[in-house]
Protein backbone atom coordinates (compact mmCIF):
# COMPACT_ATOMS: atom_id res chain seq x y z
CA UNK A 1 0.00 0.00 0.00
CA UNK A 2 1.66 3.09 -0.86
CA UNK A 3 -0.54 5.99 -0.20
CA UNK A 4 -0.20 7.88 2.93
CA UNK A 5 -2.59 6.80 6.05
CA UNK A 6 -3.78 8.96 8.58
CA UNK A 7 -2.47 8.93 11.97
CA UNK A 8 -5.93 7.01 13.39
CA UNK A 9 -5.29 3.98 11.41
CA UNK A 10 -1.07 4.06 12.15
CA UNK A 11 -2.36 4.36 16.27
CA UNK A 12 -4.22 0.84 15.09
CA UNK A 13 -1.68 -0.30 13.31
CA UNK A 14 0.87 0.01 16.20
CA UNK A 15 -0.78 -1.73 19.05
CA UNK A 16 -2.30 -4.79 16.85
CA UNK A 17 1.38 -5.00 16.00
CA UNK A 18 2.30 -5.20 19.49
CA UNK A 19 -0.51 -7.79 20.17
CA UNK A 20 0.07 -9.95 17.26
CA UNK A 21 3.72 -10.09 18.20
CA UNK A 22 3.29 -10.85 21.79
CA UNK A 23 0.55 -13.29 20.57
CA UNK A 24 -2.20 -11.89 22.57
CA UNK A 25 -6.01 -12.52 21.04
CA UNK A 26 -6.79 -8.93 19.14
CA UNK A 27 -10.42 -8.19 19.88
CA UNK A 28 -12.38 -5.08 19.57
CA UNK A 29 -12.98 -4.77 22.94
CA UNK A 30 -9.45 -4.45 23.92
CA UNK A 31 -8.26 -2.38 20.81
CA UNK A 32 -11.19 0.03 22.66
CA UNK A 33 -9.77 -0.39 26.15
CA UNK A 34 -5.98 0.87 24.89
CA UNK A 35 -6.86 3.12 22.22
CA UNK A 36 -9.14 4.80 24.72
CA UNK A 37 -12.13 4.63 21.74
CA UNK A 38 -15.73 3.04 21.79
CA UNK A 39 -16.00 -0.35 20.41
CA UNK A 40 -18.76 0.45 17.55
CA UNK A 41 -15.33 3.34 16.74
CA UNK A 42 -13.12 0.30 16.88
CA UNK A 43 -15.30 -1.84 14.59
CA UNK A 44 -16.03 1.03 11.61
CA UNK A 45 -12.24 1.06 11.72
CA UNK A 46 -11.03 -2.23 11.30
CA UNK A 47 -13.65 -2.84 8.75
CA UNK A 48 -11.94 0.41 6.88
CA UNK A 49 -8.54 -1.21 7.91
CA UNK A 50 -10.01 -4.41 6.15
CA UNK A 51 -11.26 -2.93 2.74
CA UNK A 52 -7.88 -0.83 2.61
CA UNK A 53 -5.74 -4.03 2.47
CA UNK A 54 -4.35 -4.04 6.28
CA UNK A 55 -6.39 -6.41 7.77
CA UNK A 56 -7.93 -9.73 7.69
CA UNK A 57 -10.82 -11.07 9.63
CA UNK A 58 -12.16 -13.95 9.69
CA UNK A 59 -14.11 -16.40 12.48
CA UNK A 60 -11.01 -19.03 11.96
CA UNK A 61 -7.84 -16.90 12.44
CA UNK A 62 -9.60 -13.51 14.17
CA UNK A 63 -7.71 -10.49 13.03
CA UNK A 64 -4.45 -10.14 11.48
CA UNK A 65 -2.27 -8.24 9.64
CA UNK A 66 -2.12 -8.32 6.17
CA UNK A 67 1.71 -8.41 4.51
CA UNK A 68 0.57 -4.59 3.79
CA UNK A 69 -0.76 -4.17 7.36
CA UNK A 70 2.78 -5.73 8.87
CA UNK A 71 4.95 -3.43 7.16
CA UNK A 72 3.12 -0.08 7.63
CA UNK A 73 2.83 -1.58 11.65
CA UNK A 74 6.83 -2.02 11.54
CA UNK A 75 7.54 1.72 10.09
CA UNK A 76 5.19 3.70 12.62
CA UNK A 77 6.61 1.62 15.48
CA UNK A 78 10.17 1.80 14.02
CA UNK A 79 9.47 5.58 13.67
CA UNK A 80 7.95 6.64 17.04
CA UNK A 81 11.30 4.49 18.67
CA UNK A 82 13.85 6.85 16.55
CA UNK A 83 11.59 9.55 17.68
CA UNK A 84 11.87 8.71 21.42
CA UNK A 85 15.63 8.47 21.24
CA UNK A 86 15.75 11.82 19.01
CA UNK A 87 13.88 13.65 22.27
CA UNK A 88 16.04 11.50 24.86
CA UNK A 89 17.97 14.53 25.47
CA UNK A 90 15.54 16.85 25.68
CA UNK A 91 12.47 15.74 27.82
CA UNK A 92 12.36 13.61 30.62
CA UNK A 93 12.16 9.63 30.12
CA UNK A 94 8.70 9.26 31.97
CA UNK A 95 7.55 11.85 29.05
CA UNK A 96 9.00 10.43 25.96
CA UNK A 97 6.23 8.07 25.22
CA UNK A 98 4.39 10.71 24.67
CA UNK A 99 5.76 13.25 22.54
CA UNK A 100 7.23 10.68 20.29
CA UNK A 101 3.44 9.62 19.70
CA UNK A 102 3.02 13.19 17.90
CA UNK A 103 5.74 12.77 15.93
CA UNK A 104 6.27 9.50 14.75
CA UNK A 105 2.97 10.64 11.86
CA UNK A 106 5.48 12.86 10.69
CA UNK A 107 8.60 11.37 9.89
CA UNK A 108 9.69 10.50 6.50
CA UNK A 109 11.66 7.89 4.44
CA UNK A 110 14.80 9.88 4.28
CA UNK A 111 14.41 11.22 8.03
CA UNK A 112 14.01 7.63 9.68
CA UNK A 113 17.22 6.27 7.03
CA UNK A 114 19.09 9.43 8.82
CA UNK A 115 17.92 8.66 12.26
CA UNK A 116 18.75 4.79 11.76
CA UNK A 117 22.59 6.34 11.26
CA UNK A 118 22.97 8.99 13.48
CA UNK A 119 21.77 6.76 16.62
CA UNK A 120 23.84 3.79 15.43
CA UNK A 121 20.98 1.59 14.78
CA UNK A 122 19.50 1.34 18.13
CA UNK A 123 17.77 -2.35 18.64
CA UNK A 124 15.32 -1.29 21.55
CA UNK A 125 13.72 2.04 22.51
CA UNK A 126 14.75 3.98 25.82
CA UNK A 127 11.98 1.81 27.64
CA UNK A 128 13.83 -1.25 26.39
CA UNK A 129 11.37 -2.11 24.01
CA UNK A 130 12.39 -3.96 20.42
CA UNK A 131 12.37 -1.89 16.91
CA UNK A 132 10.68 -4.71 14.81
CA UNK A 133 13.28 -6.76 13.77
CA UNK A 134 15.21 -7.43 17.01
CA UNK A 135 12.88 -8.96 18.98
CA UNK A 136 15.42 -11.45 19.74
CA UNK A 137 17.26 -8.91 22.20
CA UNK A 138 14.85 -9.03 24.98
CA UNK A 139 13.59 -12.80 24.64
CA UNK A 140 15.63 -13.74 27.60
CA UNK A 141 14.49 -10.63 29.85
CA UNK A 142 11.72 -11.72 32.75
CA UNK A 143 8.54 -10.46 34.34
CA UNK A 144 9.07 -8.88 37.55
CA UNK A 145 6.53 -10.87 38.85
CA UNK A 146 8.34 -14.36 37.16
CA UNK A 147 11.75 -13.17 39.22
CA UNK A 148 12.59 -15.00 42.15
CA UNK A 149 12.39 -13.28 46.01
CA UNK A 150 16.09 -12.94 46.68
CA UNK A 151 17.45 -12.36 43.07
CA UNK A 152 19.30 -9.08 41.62
CA UNK A 153 18.20 -7.81 38.49
CA UNK A 154 19.11 -4.84 36.38
CA UNK A 155 15.77 -3.60 35.10
CA UNK A 156 15.86 -4.06 31.08
CA UNK A 157 12.40 -2.79 29.60
CA UNK A 158 9.02 -1.31 30.41
CA UNK A 159 6.43 -2.94 28.03
CA UNK A 160 4.48 -0.34 25.44
CA UNK A 161 1.44 -1.37 26.96
CA UNK A 162 2.61 -0.15 30.31
CA UNK A 163 3.99 2.91 28.30
CA UNK A 164 0.50 4.04 27.67
CA UNK A 165 0.16 5.30 31.14
CA UNK A 166 1.90 8.35 31.88
CA UNK A 167 1.19 7.87 35.38
CA UNK A 168 2.85 4.87 35.24
CA UNK A 169 5.91 5.99 33.79
CA UNK A 170 6.10 8.70 36.06
CA UNK A 171 5.86 6.42 38.90
CA UNK A 172 8.33 4.28 38.17
CA UNK A 173 11.37 7.40 37.21
CA UNK A 174 10.24 8.78 40.19
CA UNK A 175 11.10 5.59 42.23
CA UNK A 176 14.62 5.19 40.17
CA UNK A 177 12.52 2.06 37.66
CA UNK A 178 14.38 2.54 34.46
CA UNK A 179 16.70 0.20 31.89
CA UNK A 180 19.79 -0.15 33.29
CA UNK A 181 18.61 0.53 37.05
CA UNK A 182 20.38 -2.04 39.39
CA UNK A 183 17.51 -3.81 41.75
CA UNK A 184 16.87 -6.28 44.33
CA UNK A 185 13.42 -8.79 44.40
CA UNK A 186 12.60 -8.35 48.16
CA UNK A 187 8.78 -9.78 48.10
CA UNK A 188 6.41 -11.64 45.87
CA UNK A 189 3.37 -11.89 47.44
CA UNK A 190 0.43 -13.47 45.43
CA UNK A 191 -2.34 -13.17 47.72
CA UNK A 192 -1.93 -9.28 47.41
CA UNK A 193 -0.75 -9.50 43.97
CA UNK A 194 2.44 -7.03 44.67
CA UNK A 195 6.32 -7.27 44.17
CA UNK A 196 8.72 -5.15 46.62
CA UNK A 197 11.89 -4.22 44.86
CA UNK A 198 15.18 -2.64 46.99
CA UNK A 199 15.98 0.16 44.48
CA UNK A 200 19.37 1.73 45.81
CA UNK A 201 18.14 1.26 49.28
CA UNK A 202 14.70 2.24 48.73
CA UNK A 203 11.50 0.18 48.80
CA UNK A 204 9.10 0.33 46.39
CA UNK A 205 6.29 -1.90 45.80
CA UNK A 206 4.48 -2.75 42.48
CA UNK A 207 0.84 -4.23 41.68
CA UNK A 208 1.04 -7.19 39.44
CA UNK A 209 -1.00 -5.18 37.06
CA UNK A 210 2.16 -3.19 36.27
CA UNK A 211 5.04 -6.09 37.28
CA UNK A 212 4.10 -8.39 34.73
CA UNK A 213 5.41 -5.17 32.01
CA UNK A 214 8.60 -4.17 33.70
CA UNK A 215 11.42 -6.47 32.65
CA UNK A 216 14.42 -7.37 34.52
CA UNK A 217 17.74 -9.60 33.37
CA UNK A 218 19.08 -11.36 36.33
CA UNK A 219 22.39 -10.56 37.47
CA UNK A 220 24.46 -14.10 38.01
Amino acid sequence: MKNKISSTIEDYLGVIYILERDKEAIRGVRLAELLGVSTPTVTNTLQRMVRDGLLEMNPQTGICLTPAGLEQAMTVMRRHMLAEWMLNRMVSWSNLHKEAHTMEHAISNEVEANLIQSLNGPETCPHGNPLPGHESVVKDWVALTEIPVGAQVTIRRVHELAEEGRDVLSFLEANGIAPGIQARLVDNLPFNQTVTLDVAGKSVTLGFALARYVYGEIVL
